[in-house]
């Protein structure tokens, strides 16, 4: 079952344009560039059989050839990671079994919240699409929280049914849980990791739809699947100690910053 990852990148960002070349400093000092590193944490997944930056921006295409990455060139028109990866696809030809979306703007996702992801949708052959869960801890939620509070667009939540198919995504923090958690308490409020992995027919039928009024209002492009009723299988991951944020905002750099530190990643 080949695995093909692909890295979606664009400049043109709403809320923070140029996201993908800012830069992070690790825990000795040394930046690179959020590209740099989302590249670096997909070359470290196991059972993967290419890797590539797909990009429609020649300064990205740059920075990554730069380093040694390999790079897709994708249209403008892609409107957003989905839709970028199911050109890259196209472009790249046959071969895969499974494409998947590492998205930019996640440095800290540790490898095995991807190989989970991947044998998550080998063991489930009804399952077209999936996506990594993370249980928060109150640390990680009442972070989230904030940043509604502030009136900052920060992470997606998800809930899920027994099945553990997706019910709804949102930016919002869902469910409400009117508690308060201390730092380290569990929580039942799921981090929706921004990866997914596609069979390539779910690729290339979310290609060939518009994007749903649930997609336009939350700006999530996975709601596509869930408004044309294809389910999204959710896969649990575990966080082994590691924390994991999203590079949504400018206000996310030293905070990811910090993670970095603190975790001893360079």
């Amino acid at each position: 079952m080949p695995v093909l990852i692909v890295i979606p990148a664009r400049y043109a960002s709403s809320r923070y344009p140029g996201k993908p070349l800012v830069t992070l400093r690790g825990a000795n000092g040394d930046s690179k560039s959020l590209i740099r590193r989302s590249w670096d944490a997909a070359c470290e997944v196991a059972g993967v059989d290419k890797v590539v930056i797909a990009t429609d921006d020649a300064r990205i295409a740059k920075a990554s050839e730069d380093f040694g990455a390999e790079v897709v060139m994708t249209s403008t028109d892609c409107q957003n990671g989905t839709e970028r990866c199911a050109e890259t696809l196209e472009n790249l030809g046959a071969g895969y079994d499974i494409v998947v979306n590492l998205q930019g703007d996640a440095p800290l996702t540790p490898a095995w919240f991807i190989e989970d992801l991947v044998q998550g949708l080998r063991d489930n052959p009804d399952a077209d699409v999936a996506t990594p869960v993370l249980r928060t801890e109150g640390r990680a939620l009442n972070g989230l929280l904030q940043d509604r509070r502030e009136g900052r667009v920060g992470g997606t939540t998800a809930v899920f049914g027994a099945d553990y198919n997706a019910l709804y995504f949102s930016k919002e923090v869902i469910p409400y849980t009117g508690q308060d958690f201390a730092d380290h308490d569990e929580t039942p409020v799921f981090h929706h990791v921004g990866v997914y992995a596609y069979r390539p027919k779910a690729l290339a039928a979310y290609a060939g739809w518009g994007a749903g009024p649930l997609e336009k209002l939350e700006g999530l492009e996975q709601l596509r699947f869930l408004e044309r009723g294809v389910p999204m299988l959710c896969v649990e991951v575990a966080a082994k100690g590691r924390q994991f944020w999203e590079l949504n905002n400018p206000e996310d750099v030293p905070r990811i910053e910090a993670m970095l530190a603190e975790m001893g990643q360079d």
